[in-house]
């Protein structure tokens, strides 16, 4: 819109698109505020109804407290000072609340919060806090404080404590330029209104949120709407997923609500009744043949007496049974083929044989770390067979074996500065270029270290270079060289870094087209 001159209507023109700009500026100012309001009424609504809930939760904790002060008394003595320490913090902020909705004639009115001079004027004085602004810091350090001493007492609240740490953290805060600010000082300081009203609230939300897990953690696993056995789930938890033919089926029926007081007074599997040996406090052992190949059934009845009255719980489940292995799994991890001169990572396992009952043998076979994973380093020959033997749990003893082809590493291809093939570069580039060898395709990562090569300019002799940058007299050949010339590096001798004994395949060669 500047530069040269302009006609009047023009000049007209520019200046209604700057007003129009000016405008959309405007609008989306009070379309920000206005959603900095909404979010605060939502989370109003949403710490209203948490208050709700941990009310409940307490209310809960209470009784259980009175019908048995033993076993959660010590509980219930946290959670009052936890929620003394909340509902004094967030009664606090609530007055601050008040105090900015009152610098507004309608507090509903979010379009008019765009004035950061309240918070401002109470708490920052310079770059300094404010007798109230340090109120207000100190007062979240202490209810953070606080809050973590009392759950530090639990072992398991530590997660809770660790996240209220972090939650109602004042360190100061490093900003996107990398420089460190003052907590209150970055997250109040010049904010409009309705924005700084709407952290106070995420600050309520999070004492909320606090209070809830710390409640609903207290009374997990032990609170229950009803004490009568009839809420209880009878689980059968067979000793294995699976089981070979010609074995017992052998596993435990438990309640969902363990409790080693509890003892059935008759339980009935597949029709037959247990005997008292089989039912002990909290549980009840069983063992029966396993039956066929194929997924079985297992169904039955607890029955316990309770108000001299027989209570009886249902149970089902299924358990599998499966023939015994006569086959090993081995697997290259990488390939099918072992290669020489690389340490080739393999898993070697048996089908229902623990891998301390594993054994595998081959030559240039090694154990490595972790259950079935072995190493393999093949030597001369075209293959090589892996022999391996497992020992069942009832002591049979199985085994298979697997042949794997061994091959050579791949022949290398000779690149510069990491580039294969035929390179455009520039004269300068290639003078101080490193010139290497990759394998192209090949799945393990290997170091190759280029030992000499040879330097070929139209027009010149070859010259030999040890290394793998160009010497002084590479160096000048190369000067002699005309923008377009194709130099050719070829004669590239490489070797394994860590295993020069492994002669690798002759390295294809790499071409330069100078580029000036």
């Amino acid at each position: 819109m500047a530069g040269g001159k302009l006609s009047a209507r023009q000049k007209m023109i520019n200046l209604m698109y700057l007003i129009f700009i000016a405008m959309l500026a405007l609008n989306m100012s009070k379309e920000v505020l206005s959603a900095f309001g909404l979010m605060n009424e939502k989370l109003v609504e949403s710490n209203e109804t948490a208050t709700i809930r941990n009310q409940q939760f307490f209310a809960g904790l209470e009784q259980q407290a009175a019908d048995n002060e033993l076993k959660y008394g010590p509980l219930k003595n946290q959670a009052d000072q936890i929620n003394k320490l909340s509902n004094d913090f967030d009664a606090y902020i609530g007055g601050i609340k008040a105090q900015m909705a009152a610098t507004v004639e309608n507090p509903q009115d979010y379009e008019v919060m765009d004035k950061s001079d309240f918070l401002n004027n109470l708490w920052f004085k310079g770059d300094k806090l404010k007798p109230e602004g340090q109120e207000f810091v100190d007062k979240i350090n202490e209810y953070r404080e606080g809050v973590t001493a009392i759950l530090r007492t639990n072992p398991e609240m530590s997660a809770i404590a660790a996240d209220v740490e972090k939650k109602f953290s004042t360190e100061p805060v490093t900003n996107r330029d990398g420089n460190k600010i003052d907590w209150l000082d970055y997250h109040y300081r010049g904010f409009p209104l309705v924005a700084s009203l709407t952290k106070m609230t995420a600050l309520q939300a999070d004492i909320k949120a606090t209070q809830s897990e710390v409640l609903s953690s207290m009374l997990a696993g032990k609170l229950k709407v009803e004490a009568s056995l009839t809420n209880f789930d009878a689980i059968v938890v067979p000793d294995k997923t699976a089981f070979f033919t010609g074995e017992n089926f052998t596993g435990r029926i438990i309640l969902g609500k363990k409790d080693n007081t509890l003892k059935a007074d008759k339980v009935v599997v597949n029709g037959n009744e247990l005997s008292q040996d089989a039912m002990k406090a909290g549980e009840t052992f069983l063992d029966f043949p396993a039956g066929a190949v194929g997924e079985q059934d297992i169904k039955g009845q607890f029955t316990f007496m309770e108000g001299g009255e027989p209570v009886v719980i249902d149970f089902e489940s299924t358990y599998a049974v499966v023939p015994k292995p006569n086959s090993a799994t081995i697997s290259a991890d990488k390939m099918n083929v072992v290669y020489r001169g690389v340490a080739n990572p393999m898993t070697i396992s048996f089908a229902g044989v623990p891998d301390n009952k594993v054994s595998a043998t081959a030559p240039g076979l090694q154990k490595g770390s972790g259950a079935g994973k072995y190493v393999m380093n093949p030597g001369s020959g075209r293959e090589v067979t892996i022999n391996v033997s497992g020992t069942l749990p009832d002591g049979t003893s199985v085994n298979d074996k697997a042949t794997f082809r061994i091959k050579d590493i791949p022949k290398p291809t000779g690149a510069i500065s990491g580039q294969t093939g035929i390179v455009k570069l520039p004269r300068n580039s290639v003078e101080i270029s490193t010139i290497g060898a990759v394998l192209d395709e090949f799945d393990f990562e290997l170091p190759i270290q280029v030992t000499s090569f040879k330097l070929k300019v139209p027009g010149q002799p070859s010259v030999s270079v040890n290394g793998t940058k160009l010497n002084s007299q590479a160096k000048n050949a190369l000067r002699k060289a005309r923008r377009g010339d194709q130099i050719s590096i070829f004669d590239i001798s490489a070797q394994i870094k860590g295993n020069s004994s492994y002669k690798l395949k002759g390295v294809s060669p790499v071409i330069v087209e100078l580029a000036n």
